[in-house]
């Protein structure tokens, strides 16, 4: 068996935390959070009040780096730009939602036990948060029905699975003190496995499941006084998802009627105030709750269903404002775009369009404010502009409050120059993608940042928040590239829909062309190419690197590099086959050539292999087997498994200590002149 020499890199360091990197990394980290002082780090699940003038949202707040950041619900005045917290937990509140008299606000805390959320109210006048009667199972969301009178909540049973956008991880099953020698036991759909729907009447204070049968719940909100319409499957696994549909269902007997039978995915579905009109997101996707797509309306009354046309926009959000006018938003090639859809004449309105700038989390997502169709609040950030909270009003962006120290700001202004760049494939495919470079002249040594999906896309996401390692290596003289290839949102379904059947394919020389342009133009230099990414990044920084030698060093991130174990392993089998559209059983096929485990001995470029042993989503095996078949090929390789972790690590100390180690591998394997150092801020 080849061995490979003993590396002596922090990679391969049990306990980093006393080196100055791992200080340094902490330091950014403190910088943004500010641990115990109160400070809120950050703007989500933004809702704005009946009347338009005040939106509440959930600020980030750390007692101390541990864990996942804490959030209070926090109210502003959009005129004065005034915040004020309005809860205090224990652990995390989240997803305040206005009732239409706007007296009170329904809102999901754990504060009972941690990753229990239940569905608290809050009184405006009193300034109380009451609690309201558990249900079995933990709360995902509360929608208020159009009189006020009962909240609809979505509920997943302890143990259903998380989607890999919320950890690809299992919920903890609730159980009675049990030994911890017994078996942990898989056998099929047990009921807590499921997602269903219940009813709060707020005068009676009382709670009922809605009697559905045989029917997994994924998203669901009112469609007039007594229904709701649902993105539904006929059983609760991750993987069935992918086939769900459309359902109109009765909320007092549970009787569904199918609405629309899609072809691809469904999300993002809202209805009008009467549940005449319902709105709804179809789209090739790689994850549930990433969704970017096309646009469908429903009338439900006849049935009619008609697509409606958005200037090229994937949509990624709706909602409705009155009964014709519904607020969309969404991303189209390097924009992010908000507008108004006229129901009556299926006419697009663009509000706004950006491509320096983006709103919302996975995908742009704002919230309307009811009754004035266009008018809207929202998060607002640039790659070097710090996130704020806005208001649009007559087509026009106001800042309303920001939250970012500013010796941040100030840092980042100064620290990279980020600009979109484009490219041909060798197919002659225009590639997108976005490349940022650090002060002093160029060429660089570049680490490219593949995403995941691979139905997703790189935004405008200001660079101090994605400090797991973008900062440290633009602070020290460092390119960072991050392309969209095909497969990538915001270039419409069929853009997307090239990479079904060809992962490793053509999407390989779509990264590899990009490196070619960016060594053209003086950007990157070859010795000195890096690449990384989670998820499908991570299968894709584990492709790349058995298939073209170029690469200095490596760092996959929770990576696929074996289709078939995958396939066994993981809760979403059915995006394999239908990514791959092969079949596990078809010996020498796609889940064979496409598999990174495979051309192993191909490899030479030193690798740091990262997983989180929770992962149900890309399972910690895949990272193991590429780590130990690259090793026997005779590469350097380090493995890292995080045992609190599942899909990403995400959890402070954690976080902290895998940013410093792969600073610090690409820092040892592909290392910045000296004349570069001396011109970094």
């Amino acid at each position: 068996m080849a061995t490979s020499r003993a590396p002596t890199l922090l990679a391969a360091e049990k306990d980093i935390r006393k080196t100055a990197l791992y200080a340094e990394i902490e330091a950014i980290a403190r910088a943004w959070f500010r641990p115990g002082s109160g400070a809120i780090s950050g703007i989500g699940d933004v809702a704005v009040s009946p009347d338009g003038r005040y939106a509440t949202f959930s600020g980030p707040m750390l007692e101390k780096l541990e864990g996942l950041p804490t959030s209070r619900i926090c109210l502003a005045d959009l005129s004065s730009g005034d915040v004020q917290v309005l809860t205090f937990g224990p652990n995390i509140d989240r997803a305040a939602r206005w009732s239409p008299d706007g007296q009170q606000i329904a809102f999901l805390s754990d504060r009972a036990g941690p990753g229990n959320f239940q569905l608290y109210l809050f009184d405006l006048k009193t300034r109380e948060a009451l609690g309201t009667p558990a249900v079995h199972g933990w709360v995902e969301y509360a929608h208020w029905s159009p009189d006020g009178s009962r909240l609809l909540l979505g509920v997943a049973g302890f143990g259903a699975d998380v989607a890999g956008a919320q950890g690809g991880i299992s919920t903890a099953k609730q159980t009675e003190a049990l030994p911890p020698w017994l078996p942990e036991i898989e056998a099929g759909h047990a009921e807590h496995m499921w997602r269903s729907l219940w009813i709060l009447d707020v005068a009676t204070s009382k709670v009922h499941k809605v009697p559905t049968s045989g029917l997994n719940i994924w998203e669901a909100s009112w469609c007039g006084p007594d229904s709701a319409i649902a993105v539904c499957s006929p059983s609760p696994g991750e993987e069935a998802w992918y086939t769900a549909t459309l359902e109109r269902i009765n909320l007092r007997t549970g009787r569904e009627q199918r609405l629309y039978q899609p072809k691809d995915q469904l999300s993002w579905l809202s209805a009008s105030r009467s549940g005449r009109r319902v709105a709804v997101v179809e789209a090739v996707c790689s994850d549930r709750l990433i969704v970017a797509g096309d646009l469908w309306l429903v009338e439900t009354s006849s049935d009619r269903k008609s697509r409606v046309t958005t200037k090229g926009v994937d949509v990624t959000y709706t909602e409705w404002q009155d009964e014709h006018s519904l607020l969309i938003a969404g991303v189209r090639g390097f924009e992010t775009v908000i507008g108004v859809v006229n129901a009556g004449t299926r006419v697009f309105r663009e509000l706004l369009a950006s491509p320096d700038h983006t709103c919302g989390a996975y995908y742009p997502a704002v919230s309307g404010v009811p009754g004035k169709p266009g008018e809207c609040v929202l998060t607002w950030e640039g790659f070097t502009d710090p996130p704020v909270l806005a208001k649009i009003s007559r087509r026009r962006l106001r800042v309303v409050h920001s939250f970012v120290p500013d010796a941040i700001v100030n840092e980042v202004r100064t620290l990279a120059r980020s600009r979109p760049v484009k490219w041909k494939a060798p197919d002659g495919l225009e590639i997108q993608g976005w490349v940022h470079t650090p002060r002093g002249r160029g060429p660089f040594p570049l680490v490219m940042d593949v995403h995941g999906g691979p139905v997703w896309q790189w935004r405008p996401w200001y660079l101090a928040r994605g400090f797991l390692h973008v900062m440290p290596l633009l602070r020290r003289g460092y390119a960072v590239f991050h392309p969209n290839p095909r497969g990538s949102s915001g270039r419409g379904q069929d853009y997307a829909r090239v990479v079904f059947g060809d992962m490793g394919g053509a999407d390989t020389h779509d990264y590899l062309s990009g490196i070619d342009e960016l060594v053209r133009l003086r950007i990157a230099d070859p010795t000195r190419l890096g690449v990384t990414g989670g998820s499908y990044g991570g299968f894709m920084s584990s492709w790349l690197i058995t298939q073209d030698p170029r690469f200095a060093a490596a760092a996959p991130m929770s990576p696929v590099t074996n289709w078939v174990s995958e396939h066994l392993t993981c809760h979403i089998p059915h995006f394999c086959e239908m990514f791959l559209s092969d079949k596990m059983t078809n010996a020498g096929g796609r889940y064979f050539s496409r598999s990174p485990v495979m051309f192993a001995e191909k490899c030479r470029t030193p690798t740091l292999n990262v997983c989180g042993a929770l992962d149900h989503n890309t399972p910690p095996g895949q990272a193991l087997e590429f780590h130990r078949a690259i090793r026997l090929a005779g590469c350097e390789s380090v493995l890292l498994t995080y045992p609190q972790e599942g899909h990403g690590v995400r959890k402070f100390p954690a976080l902290i200590d895998v940013t410093a180690r792969v600073v610090d591998w690409f820092e040892r394997h592909m290392q910045v002149r000296a004349r570069k150092r001396r011109e970094r801020p």
